[in-house]
């Protein structure tokens, strides 16, 4: 029987109750919290950071979250438009005029956000070590053509979303998307969450658990690999970790994920530290788009850089999560924020990957409470 350490109030007490069963289940080592008025009322973990099972997860154990390093990727770009640093209804060009080429002139900021630009990849093949390079992965994206007429539809910009809208952060601030978040957003708040990871914290790493290799169909087309193509294991290697990927290199826990997006649960304000007016917050939640996402396949409403959903409790929430099974939810409303975090990936799809959304639920059931 795996145990979870940490703190829950008793409130909240169905979401220690839920990380256990996954614990004893589906997974190898997670994390779980939820803030509620900014304030950490569930700050839980337990498992291993390895797949044999010989160490444990402790407190301050991170991994890489996948894509719900996108969250922390426009929460900078809203911070920016806050302070009136960026429009948001601007031409991306006004900030990175080499961007203007191949028709994109009218390509706006908002249309990075709502992965509606037409930029879901690259079109020139690209190696991982050109993903790791800067200059190259947004020259590349400043000289192609947009697939489709931008803000017209939706197509999930899975890599290419942090390099366009971090480049337009370095075009303003003179810094990297990963400096500019750990300097204005991570820092202010001591949330241990980083775009681009340093040496010093290696040890505190779990590598990311690869996700079962789905069956072959014989009679099935292959599988579109991505470009570049990533398999899970790249999360592991230290190039990987070194580089600043701001769609998907972020390496956290819940505790550091939700610490972060409470502040747009609260209003822009979060454990006495300000980040956003009111205003600046509700931004999140303009519609950019409704309908069937061409690179996910399936029904999406695109925010302002998260999803938006019809189904949840109260009407101003977003979310987004990462690839095997990490996401964040943010409840305005309700001024809640629920974050959990692993390192067994499971594909996206696969049936009875229900973990994230048994936090969601069991943090629902102590609101209620």
């Amino acid at each position: 029987m795996v145990e979870t350490l940490g703190t829950c109030t008793d409130q909240f007490a169905p979401v220690r109750e839920a990380l256990t069963a996954s614990l004893n289940d589906k997974d190898v080592g997670a994390s779980v919290a939820v803030y509620l008025d900014g304030e950490p009322v569930v700050d839980l973990w337990g498992g291993h950071t390895d797949e044999a099972r010989t160490d444990l997860w402790q407190r301050d154990t991170i991994t890489n979250t996948w894509s719900t390093t996108k969250t922390m990727t426009a929460l900078c770009a809203l911070v920016l438009a806050d302070r009136g640093e960026l429009d948001l209804d601007a031409p991306v060009a006004r900030y990175w005029p080499e961007f203007a080429a191949n028709g994109k002139d009218d390509v706006r900021v908002r249309h990075l956000l709502g992965h509606t630009a037409g930029l879901p990849t690259w079109d020139a093949p690209m190696t991982i070590e050109d993903l790791y390079d800067w200059p190259t992965a947004t020259a590349r994206l400043a000289a192609q053509a947009p697939a489709w007429k931008p803000g017209t539809e939706a197509g999930y910009h899975a890599s290419t979303y942090g390099h366009l809208l971090g480049e337009v952060v370095r075009r303003i601030t003179g810094r990297s998307l990963g400096a500019f978040f750990a300097e204005e957003i991570a820092g202010p708040l001591g949330a241990d969450f980083h775009i681009g990871l340093s040496a010093e914290h290696d040890h505190r790493v779990t590598p990311v658990i690869p996700p079962a290799e789905r069956p072959r169909d014989p009679d099935a087309e292959p599988d579109r690999p991505g470009n570049p193509p990533i398999v899970a294991g790249t999360a592991n290697t230290e190039a990987w970790r070194r580089a600043e990927i701001p769609a998907a290199n972020g390496h956290g826990n819940a505790r550091s994920v939700a610490a972060v997006q409470s502040v747009l649960a609260c209003g822009g304000t979060a454990r006495g530290v300000r980040l956003l007016s009111e205003a600046g917050c509700a931004r999140v939640l303009e519609e950019q788009f409704n309908g069937t996402d061409s690179v996910l396949g399936g029904p999406i409403r695109w925010g302002m850089g998260y999803s938006l959903s019809d189904q949840l409790p109260n009407p101003r929430t977003c979310s987004w999560g990462g690839w095997g099974g990490s996401m964040v939810l943010v409840d305005m409303d309700a001024r809640l924020t629920v974050a959990y975090v692993m390192n067994r990936m499971i594909n996206s799809g696969d049936p009875g990957d229900d973990r994230a959304f048994l936090m969601v639920a069991a943090a629902y059931e102590g609101l209620s409470g």
